[in-house]
């Protein structure tokens, strides 16, 4: 009911053995297992994963704390927010195909659940805090960044994890002071599979515009084409 492939196999994706076994199952527990099994009606995932978080925050400030040493402090909390983020935690758990060990009930795996980004991004930090109380710091460490170390090597090539709204909003209040202005200027497909174009405004005009399926998804592709028009470079603006 719910329960994934046997924990034997992740030992081996994850190039660790654990020596507490039921620390390893407990990471993988959703809370919605509970529901359908009583036996863990009171298990579940999320104390490790709020211990996951504490350590791989430590873990990633402190990497980019040495490696970035003439940043300052902005640029270093904006840097470590786009990578201890729910799109690279997921990306890491489809990687090693974490949902597929995960125990879930019935209906919350009949919705995707597997493959839910929220409930990946969470599990790979139960992992980590699992990882940690059944090692110690330094494991963790070298775990954290098998994963982590390329990714912030080449975070400037992966666009998709950039604020784009924000860096535009920061760069517009310093030079024009005021904020952009996001207008939208056409609806297009039907209902179920609706686009929006969006159009930035600065000072009464029109810079740039982005089409995507929802508004929100819109504002960042047509602040992204406003950055590149004004000629706003991400990481000089962090």
């Amino acid at each position: 009911m719910g329960a994934g492939k046997k924990t034997s196999e992740l030992e081996k994706v994850l190039d660790y053995e654990f020596k507490n076994k039921e620390l390893l199952k407990k990471a993988l527990i959703h809370r919605s297992y509970g529901n359908e099994n009583r036996k863990y009606k009171k298990v579940d995932n999320e104390r490790l994963e709020l211990l996951g978080d504490a350590v791989l925050d430590l873990i990633i400030t402190e990497y980019i704390f040495k490696k970035y040493t003439n940043s300052t402090e902005g640029y270093l909390a904006k840097l470590k927010s786009m990578i201890v983020s729910e799109p690279v935690l997921a990306e890491i758990s489809l990687e090693n195909n974490l949902g597929e060990y995960l125990y879930l009930s019935k209906g919350e795996e009949k919705t995707g659940g597997r493959k839910r980004k929220s409930i990946l991004g969470d599990t790979f930090e139960a992992l980590l805090g699992a990882l940690y109380l059944d090692s110690d710091f330094g494991m963790a460490r070298k775990f954290v960044l098998r994963y982590f170390e390329e990714r912030i090597e080449h975070i400037e090539e992966n666009e998709e994890l950039i604020d784009y709204k924000t860096i535009l909003q920061e760069y517009s209040q310093q030079k024009y002071k005021q904020i952009p202005k996001y207008v939208i200027l056409e609806e297009m497909g039907p209902d179920h599979n609706k686009q929006f174009r969006i159009g930035v405004e600065i000072k009464n005009e029109l810079l740039a515009t982005g089409i995507g399926r929802n508004k929100k998804s819109a504002e960042q592709k047509s602040a992204k084409n406003t950055c590149k028009k004004l000629e706003i470079k991400p990481y000089e603006a962090l």
